[in-house]
Protein backbone atom coordinates (compact mmCIF):
# COMPACT_ATOMS: atom_id res chain seq x y z
CA UNK A 1 0.00 0.00 0.00
CA UNK A 2 1.17 3.48 -0.81
CA UNK A 3 1.87 6.05 1.85
CA UNK A 4 2.14 9.81 1.85
CA UNK A 5 5.06 11.39 3.69
CA UNK A 6 4.66 14.73 5.48
CA UNK A 7 7.76 16.84 6.02
CA UNK A 8 8.30 19.81 8.32
CA UNK A 9 11.70 21.03 7.14
CA UNK A 10 13.92 23.01 9.47
CA UNK A 11 17.56 24.00 9.15
CA UNK A 12 18.55 21.79 12.10
CA UNK A 13 15.81 19.17 12.33
CA UNK A 14 13.17 17.76 10.04
CA UNK A 15 9.89 16.37 11.32
CA UNK A 16 8.54 13.41 9.36
CA UNK A 17 5.02 12.01 9.37
CA UNK A 18 3.36 9.21 7.42
CA UNK A 19 -0.17 8.46 6.30
CA UNK A 20 -1.97 5.23 6.94
CA UNK A 21 -2.26 3.01 3.81
CA UNK A 22 -5.70 4.46 2.99
CA UNK A 23 -4.50 8.06 3.20
CA UNK A 24 -6.95 9.03 5.95
CA UNK A 25 -4.81 9.54 9.06
CA UNK A 26 -1.39 11.12 9.59
CA UNK A 27 0.95 9.86 12.29
CA UNK A 28 4.14 11.43 13.57
CA UNK A 29 7.00 9.20 12.48
CA UNK A 30 10.39 10.66 13.37
CA UNK A 31 12.63 13.69 13.73
CA UNK A 32 15.80 13.58 11.66
CA UNK A 33 18.83 15.90 11.55
CA UNK A 34 18.46 18.09 8.45
CA UNK A 35 21.79 16.88 7.03
CA UNK A 36 20.50 13.28 7.05
CA UNK A 37 16.94 13.71 5.75
CA UNK A 38 17.61 12.65 2.14
CA UNK A 39 19.34 9.44 3.31
CA UNK A 40 16.49 8.81 5.74
CA UNK A 41 13.92 9.20 2.94
CA UNK A 42 15.94 6.97 0.59
CA UNK A 43 15.94 4.25 3.22
CA UNK A 44 12.23 4.71 3.89
CA UNK A 45 11.29 4.58 0.19
CA UNK A 46 13.31 1.38 -0.29
CA UNK A 47 11.13 -0.36 2.27
CA UNK A 48 7.79 1.39 1.63
CA UNK A 49 5.93 2.60 -1.44
CA UNK A 50 5.53 6.38 -1.24
CA UNK A 51 2.91 8.07 -3.41
CA UNK A 52 3.74 11.68 -2.53
CA UNK A 53 5.76 14.02 -0.35
CA UNK A 54 3.86 16.87 1.34
CA UNK A 55 6.26 19.56 2.46
CA UNK A 56 5.30 22.35 4.83
CA UNK A 57 6.01 25.71 3.24
CA UNK A 58 6.56 28.75 5.49
CA UNK A 59 4.26 31.65 4.61
CA UNK A 60 3.74 35.08 6.13
CA UNK A 61 0.27 36.21 7.15
CA UNK A 62 0.04 38.18 3.89
CA UNK A 63 0.33 34.93 1.93
CA UNK A 64 3.87 35.52 0.67
CA UNK A 65 6.75 33.13 1.39
CA UNK A 66 8.46 33.78 4.72
CA UNK A 67 12.15 34.63 4.85
CA UNK A 68 13.05 31.09 5.90
CA UNK A 69 11.33 29.69 2.78
CA UNK A 70 14.67 30.00 0.97
CA UNK A 71 15.97 27.03 2.99
CA UNK A 72 12.92 24.97 2.13
CA UNK A 73 13.42 25.87 -1.55
CA UNK A 74 16.96 24.44 -1.45
CA UNK A 75 15.66 21.28 0.23
CA UNK A 76 12.90 20.97 -2.39
CA UNK A 77 15.48 21.00 -5.20
CA UNK A 78 17.39 18.15 -3.53
CA UNK A 79 14.19 16.23 -2.83
CA UNK A 80 12.97 16.47 -6.44
CA UNK A 81 16.40 15.54 -7.79
CA UNK A 82 16.70 12.45 -5.55
CA UNK A 83 13.07 11.32 -6.00
CA UNK A 84 12.05 12.43 -9.51
CA UNK A 85 9.18 9.92 -9.69
CA UNK A 86 7.50 10.97 -6.43
CA UNK A 87 5.34 14.11 -6.68
CA UNK A 88 5.86 16.90 -4.15
CA UNK A 89 3.05 19.10 -2.84
CA UNK A 90 3.56 22.21 -0.76
CA UNK A 91 1.24 22.78 2.18
CA UNK A 92 0.96 26.05 4.11
CA UNK A 93 2.62 25.51 7.47
CA UNK A 94 1.48 28.67 9.22
CA UNK A 95 0.64 28.02 12.88
CA UNK A 96 1.62 24.34 12.81
CA UNK A 97 4.05 24.72 15.73
CA UNK A 98 1.33 26.34 17.84
CA UNK A 99 -1.15 23.65 16.80
CA UNK A 100 1.40 20.96 17.66
CA UNK A 101 1.89 22.45 21.12
CA UNK A 102 -1.89 22.56 21.69
CA UNK A 103 -2.19 18.96 20.51
CA UNK A 104 0.53 17.84 22.92
CA UNK A 105 -1.19 19.63 25.82
CA UNK A 106 -4.59 18.20 24.86
CA UNK A 107 -3.04 14.75 24.60
CA UNK A 108 -1.69 15.01 28.14
CA UNK A 109 1.99 15.15 27.22
CA UNK A 110 4.17 16.15 30.16
CA UNK A 111 5.68 19.64 30.14
CA UNK A 112 9.20 18.22 29.97
CA UNK A 113 8.32 16.22 26.83
CA UNK A 114 6.67 19.27 25.24
CA UNK A 115 9.97 21.14 25.59
CA UNK A 116 11.65 18.58 23.34
CA UNK A 117 11.82 20.31 19.96
CA UNK A 118 11.91 16.93 18.24
CA UNK A 119 8.37 16.22 19.46
CA UNK A 120 7.10 19.54 18.12
CA UNK A 121 8.76 18.91 14.73
CA UNK A 122 7.28 15.48 14.10
CA UNK A 123 3.83 16.49 15.36
CA UNK A 124 3.99 19.57 13.11
CA UNK A 125 4.77 17.24 10.19
CA UNK A 126 1.69 15.19 11.07
CA UNK A 127 -0.45 18.35 11.17
CA UNK A 128 0.88 19.43 7.76
CA UNK A 129 0.14 15.99 6.31
CA UNK A 130 -3.30 15.78 7.89
CA UNK A 131 -4.15 19.24 6.53
CA UNK A 132 -3.23 18.04 3.04
CA UNK A 133 -5.29 14.85 3.37
CA UNK A 134 -8.32 16.70 4.77
CA UNK A 135 -8.57 19.05 1.79
CA UNK A 136 -9.69 17.83 -1.64
CA UNK A 137 -7.02 17.93 -4.35
CA UNK A 138 -6.96 17.38 -8.08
Amino acid sequence: MERIIGIDYGRKRVGVAVSDPLGIFASALDTVPAAKIIDYLKNYTQNNKVARFVVGYPMNLNGRPAECAQYVDVFLKHLKKQFPDIPVTLEDERFTSQLAMKAMIAGGMKKQDRREKENVDKISAAIILQSYMDNPHD
